[in-house]
């Protein structure tokens, strides 16, 4: 199973202090030394952490593939489309979020998505499309002749954390799931019902399956024994966790764990 690393964090501890340290761009020669399959990024449209220069420099001295995650603004499409990353994963974005908190509404966007996998084809760029692990979703991804999808384990990492770890104790506690445990157990299995169930329906589709979003060292071995999945792309508990170990150990530590 390859390895995602997102950097974007490191962009965010720059960008708390609008200086130019840390500076992501030094972290491609660690990340490949350390076993990473594959440099992740987002380019998101209020460049609150990658900002286009970082972008442009990372797509070119990258010895590892690039995975750039945008929307489908055109404007976005545009600029990526000069970069020239490895892949490009559409996403869904909304400003106010803190996160990505949810997969790609397919099914609307559908002729939109049409446009923009085929500008993105045209410059040789393979595509992704970021879903929630939904079968009716899956086909759709299926129908638009895109090489991978990746799964949305966003819902799946809140419930872990609720019932593993202290979350429901600090101000980040997660208010819907305030259950029993017993219930969150439940919903736990559940949802890793879902994402194997998914996962094996995309390569039966003969589509590549990626999966990420809030996995990190508790909860990332629930993930990786899904033998439907090719690819994790992990992020922010790496960077979290190189601050106290350094990026190289963090890395090799996630790639054992794997």
């Amino acid at each position: 199973m390859l390895l995602g690393v997102n950097i974007d964090h490191i962009a965010v501890l720059r960008e708390a202090r609008k200086i130019n340290d840390p500076n992501p761009v030094d972290a491609l020669g660690i990340c490949k030394l350390s076993g990473a399959d594959q440099i992740t990024i987002h380019l998101r449209e209020d460049r609150r952490h990658i900002h286009d220069n970082d972008a442009k420099i990372i797509c070119k001295q990258s010895a590892l593939p690039v995975n750039l995650e945008c929307s489908i603004n055109n404007d976005i499409i545009d600029i990526v489309c000069k970069m020239k990353p490895a892949r490009v994963t559409l996403v869904p974005e909304n400003r106010e979020e803190v996160t990505t908190e949810g997969g790609l509404d397919v099914k609307s966007n559908f002729e939109k998505l049409q446009n923009v996998i085929t500008k993105l084809h045209e410059n040789e760029i393979e595509v992704s499309l970021f879903i929630d692990p939904n079968e009716e979703v899956i086909e759709l991804s299926a129908h638009l002749n895109v090489a991978w999808i990746e799964l949305h384990t966003g819902s799946f990492a809140n419930i872990y954390a609720m019932l593993n770890s202290n979350l429901n104790n600090s101000h980040h506690t997660i208010k819907e799931l305030e259950l029993p445990r017993d219930e969150l157990k439940k919903k736990l299995k559940k949802s890793i019902s879902e994402i194997k169930k998914a996962s094996k329906y995309a390569n039966k589709q003969k589509l590549k399956v990626a999966a990420g979003h809030g996995l990190n060292y508790q909860n990332v071995t629930l993930i990786s024994s899904i033998k439907y999945i090719d690819e994790l792309n992990i992020g922010q508990s790496i960077i979290a966790r190189s601050v106290f170990t350094g990026l190289e150990k963090a890395i090799i530590d996630m790639k054992e764990l794997i």
